[in-house]
């Protein structure tokens, strides 16, 4: 039976960069980490070692830190972009790229210009692939979003078997940690502006259905984003259920009418879906 090469791709994993852009007393801060990798004729470096088709994966990491310097860093759907196409548009032998941007947020201090404060909240992300071909896909996201609704949520109807313990719940607490992906149908005219709308979107959705599954909640989070941004076609969320669970406090002589709850933070459920417009052009690899 014969044997042959499969897909395969190398590249540098998370480059971290810090780019501080001075505008006189006052500064401004990215903190990114940057993952490209690369494909096309790489048959020979597989097979016999040769590595004259490889641009080398330090290479790589200093173009993204050159690229910092001559470009600067404004959103980072814009700088994938340019790293892809530099690295497809000047090697014959790279005929694939695809680039992975994670952004940390600092906020300034109050009453300072160049003193910041790291956000530990949510991460926005950004996956760009382009090919010689032509073909170009980005899908913008966000990680670590968590949101959380004190009431507004049950969950009951479901099938019941003999391993069944959970009772059925008219009034919970519905928290999670969304993870949530879209793709853009085209160019974006302001990637910043498309976050921010696709982001106010999923929170909007989350706080304004009355849910009797998480599953509904992530649908309808992915419709409201469909529905508000016309330059996205699909949306793919994951969200894992942060389960709070009521104290039974009758050991102590007290009730607990839906006030002290145990986080707890696994096992946990995890559900995860994707919506998407009917007629939105497939692109399967824009995901890997």
């Amino acid at each position: 039976m014969p044997i042959i090469l499969g897909p395969n791709r190398y590249g540098k994993a998370e480059t971290r960069l810090v780019r501080v852009t001075r505008d006189g007393a006052t500064h401004h801060l990215k903190d990114l980490n940057v993952s490209t990798s690369l494909s096309g004729a790489m048959e020979p470096v597989h097979l016999t070692g040769d590595n004259s088709a490889v641009l080398p994966t330090d290479t790589q990491k200093n173009t993204v830190y050159a690229f910092a310097r001559k470009h600067g860093v404004d959103q980072i759907e814009d700088f994938a972009l340019l790293l892809a196409r530099h690295f497809v548009g000047s090697q014959p032998t790279i005929h694939h790229a695809r680039v992975e941007i994670e952004e940390y947020a600092w906020n300034r201090l109050p009453v300072t210009r160049h003193s910041f404060v790291r956000d530990a909240g949510e991460v926005r992300t950004c996956v760009v692939h382009h090919d010689r071909d032509g073909r170009t896909t980005v899908v913008s996201g966000l990680t670590d979003l968590v949101v959380l609704n004190t009431t507004g949520s049950e969950f009951h109807g479901f099938v019941v078997d003999e391993y069944t313990t959970l009772a059925p719940a008219t009034d919970r607490v519905l928290a999670t940690a969304v993870t949530a992906r879209w793709r853009h149908t085209g160019e974006t005219p302001s990637h910043a502006s498309s976050y921010a709308r696709v982001r106010q979107s999923l929170l909007e959705a989350f706080a304004g259905t009355y849910s009797l599954s998480l599953q509904q909640t992530l649908y309808a989070m992915g419709e409201r984003a469909l529905q508000t941004c016309e330059e996205i076609c699909e949306v793919r969320l994951t969200l894992p259920n942060r389960h709070h669970f009521l104290v039974d406090l009758t050991p102590f002589g007290l009730d607990n009418d839906g006030e002290v709850y145990h986080a707890a933070d696994r096992p946990y459920g995890l559900i995860e879906g994707a919506v998407l417009r009917q007629d939105a052009p497939d692109a399967a690899f824009a995901w890997e």
